[in-house]
């Protein structure tokens, strides 16, 4: 997701008819923590921002996802460039075609702009297609859009695509997920001269939403890397990331997942310097760090720990495959083979496309943020995106040499 300049405090008044949807959360969020104890955690304040039928930001806004100049708050690598798709689609073609696998499932397609172009670029290489492209939305709203456009597509190929309720208990498949961990609720941790604490909402003597902090359950394991952060930061807990990562090993038979999000491994998402965390909110292809600011109107992301991704698929019995930078992993599928002969005209065209590639591989852009993951079963021979610049021995989450002791950890 494209991070921009500073949200100010006041910006442009919010769409007609999202002023009564954000009343009626505010509403539900008082309930949820009058009924709470005056106390919520911040993993189920964002379930609720972010999710809430009808009234969550991603449950009722199907427009969030875009082009710049239009009405949404945020693009994502499919929509930046069609060359995205395209270099996947070699990826997944020769996956899918040496392992003899029949399916695509794709979590949280936003605006099916990748599923989309998947399908053209493998149905047009003649060489795999899957029989059924599965699609996996928690947003009622967001699959409307997704269906619409699969709507568009040539009836061969719309006709591959479902959407799944519930998961199989047990499905071979490719399986995609495009800044999908990012978006699942985080509890935030705050390091305290007495220790770690879990920092969640309440309500202040107006009634405003505003931060409340308590003492972490009894037996909390958190993540080693956590020793190098000092008293007064504060971090995410990613567990129902987590989770997903667990429940992808106990329903994946036989494939391979690829995971694209920003994000880094513990040693640097835990680095002593990120003691404000990475928590952020995006609204209008503007960025802003206050989650309690209007709740149901901003974007809320957390930056992803591919380490405790990784730890976490390896006890759902998943093995892993590779771990590298977007920019290497397009790279190494060979994005540059299919941008050459769509530059030679040389036109107003060619230039906008070189302009999305650009983003995609930028090390200040997307190619050195992004991270992408994978991890499967029952595949034996290496994945070409990770042939160069592997680097999954850096998914190791023991605590840096050189990191300064901290004490008041619960662990020690």
């Amino acid at each position: 997701m494209e991070q921009t300049c500073s949200l100010p405090r006041e910006p442009a008044a919010a769409p007609a008819g999202q002023e009564q949807r954000a009343a009626g959360l505010m509403e539900l969020l008082h309930r949820e923590i009058a009924t709470s104890g005056g106390w919520i955690g911040f993993d189920r304040y964002m379930q609720l921002a972010l999710y809430q039928p009808g009234l969550g930001y991603y449950a009722a806004s199907p427009g969030v996802l875009g082009a710049w100049g239009g009405a949404s708050d945020f693009i994502t690598a499919p929509e930046l460039s069609p060359l995205f798709a395209a270099t996947l689609a070699r990826q997944l073609g020769g996956l899918g075609a040496s392992l003899g696998l029949q399916r695509v499932v794709e979590f949280g397609a936003g605006s099916a702009a990748l599923a989309c172009g998947l399908l053209r670029e493998l149905a047009e290489a003649g060489a795999w297609l899957p029989e059924e492209y599965a699609i996996v939305e928690v947003s009622a709203a967001m699959r409307e859009r997704q269906q619409a456009a699969v709507a568009a597509l040539p009836a061969e190929l719309a006709r591959r695509v479902r959407w799944w309720e519930s998961l199989p208990q047990r499905f071979d498949a490719l399986v995609l997920g495009n800044e999908v961990l990012d978006a699942m609720p985080v509890r935030l941790l705050h390091h305290t001269q007495a220790g770690w604490v879990e920092r969640g909402v309440g309500l202040d003597a107006g009634g405003a939403l505003a931060w409340s902090e308590r003492e972490l359950p009894p037996g909390c394991e958190l993540r080693p890397s956590l020793r190098q952060l000092p008293p007064g930061s504060v971090t995410e807990w990613h567990e129902a990331a987590e989770g997903f990562m667990r429940s992808l090993g106990a329903h994946l038979g036989r494939g391979v997942a690829l995971l694209f999000d920003y994000g880094f491994p513990a040693r640097e998402y835990d680095h002593p310097q990120r003691t404000g965390g990475t928590l952020r909110c995006h609204r209008a292809h503007r960025a802003h760090d206050d989650p309690l600011w209007e709740p149901g109107l901003s974007d809320i992301t957390a930056h992803v720990d591919f380490s405790a991704m990784a730890r976490a698929a390896r006890e759902g019995g998943l093995d892993l495959l590779g771990y590298t930078s977007q920019a290497r992993f397009l790279l190494n599928a060979g994005l540059l083979d299919l941008l050459a002969p769509r530059m030679a005209a040389g036109d107003a065209a060619s230039l906008r496309l070189a302009a999305g590639v650009q983003k995609l591989l930028g090390e200040h852009e997307m190619g050195e943020l992004f991270k992408v993951l994978a991890v499967g079963r029952g595949v034996d021979a290496p994945l070409a995106g990770f042939a160069q610049g592997d680097r999954s021995a850096a998914l190791d989450d023991a605590p840096s040499p050189d990191a300064p002791p901290h004490e008041a950890a619960p662990w020690d």
